[in-house]
């Protein structure tokens, strides 16, 4: 049986991981899930994590949490927030910034499973090269394990897909996450690599990438600041399942989530 790996797109604020607490264990049993990843960057309020929300996502059965560019938002809890070994933030960042970029986890079956969180570059920060970054990191993920997961987290569609075909047949899956918005290209790649633009969001989809619809419009007509608020209405999880060969490491299986909760 192949090694199914559950990644549920960004979880946005209180109705997110409302959507997770009511759901997870029925797709865990459905799917047959073996290992549960998630991005938390956005769930304590829609911007941030702190270490109240890590723990109430871990108690629901969530076994490691990515982060990105909004990571490092309740600024106060980032030393205590990477205390923990179950939460990483993208790989690229500079040396000196708090935190591990990329984890191994260990299924109850005994299989390890890499994990690798990198952030993009277009349209976003002017990090360290996340095609190189990827390079050094899945070298010494290999040594411990053929299964490695990469959460790419980025805007370009563009640069997720040239990452995903640059490190086909190196890497188990390639799911990117950002823009809140699921796609619907999930592939196998020819060298045994799934493949997934962007996994979505988990949170209100009465919203604007899970933010108030009235104070983002406002925003849009004024360009001037505005308070974001979490919007809480037609909440969805979005995810993404994927069977992995135990012994080549490569994928059997990609099968993209979007259901109301």
């Amino acid at each position: 049986m192949p090694v199914k790996i559950l990644f549920i797109g960004d979880i946005v604020g209180k109705p997110g991981r409302q959507a997770v607490s009511r759901e997870l264990h029925r797709l865990v049993d459905r799917h047959a899930v073996d290992i549960i990843i998630a991005n938390g960057e956005n769930a304590a309020g829609g911007f941030g994590l702190t270490v109240e929300v890590s723990k109430e996502l871990f108690q629901q059965g969530i076994h490691m949490l990515t982060g990105g560019n909004h990571i490092w938002d309740k600024k106060e809890q980032v030393p205590l927030i990477f205390s923990d070994s179950r939460i990483i933030r993208p790989a690229n960042y500079p040396a000196g910034a708090p935190g591990s970029g990329s984890a191994i986890l260990t299924t109850p079956g005994g299989v390890k499973v890499g994990v690798l969180n990198l952030e993009g570059r277009v349209y976003m920060k002017n990090l360290e090269c996340p095609f190189l970054v990827a390079d050094k990191e899945i070298e010494w993920l290999k040594k411990e394990t053929p299964i490695i997961l990469v959460d790419f987290h980025a805007e370009a569609t563009s640069e997720k897909s040239a990452l995903g075909w640059y490190l086909d047949g190196r890497i188990s899956a390639l799911i990117g996450t950002h823009t809140h918005v699921q796609t619907a290209d999930e592939r196998i790649l020819p060298q045994g690599t799934a493949f997934l633009s962007d996994a979505g969001m988990t949170g209100s989809f009465d919203s604007v990438i899970g933010m108030g619809k009235e104070e983002t419009i406002h925003r849009f007509l004024t360009q001037l600041p505005a308070k974001f608020e979490v919007a809480k209405k037609d909440i969805r999880l979005n995810a993404v399942v994927i069977g992995v060969d135990e012994v080549s490491g490569k994928a059997v299986s990609i099968e993209r989530i979007n259901m109301s909760c």
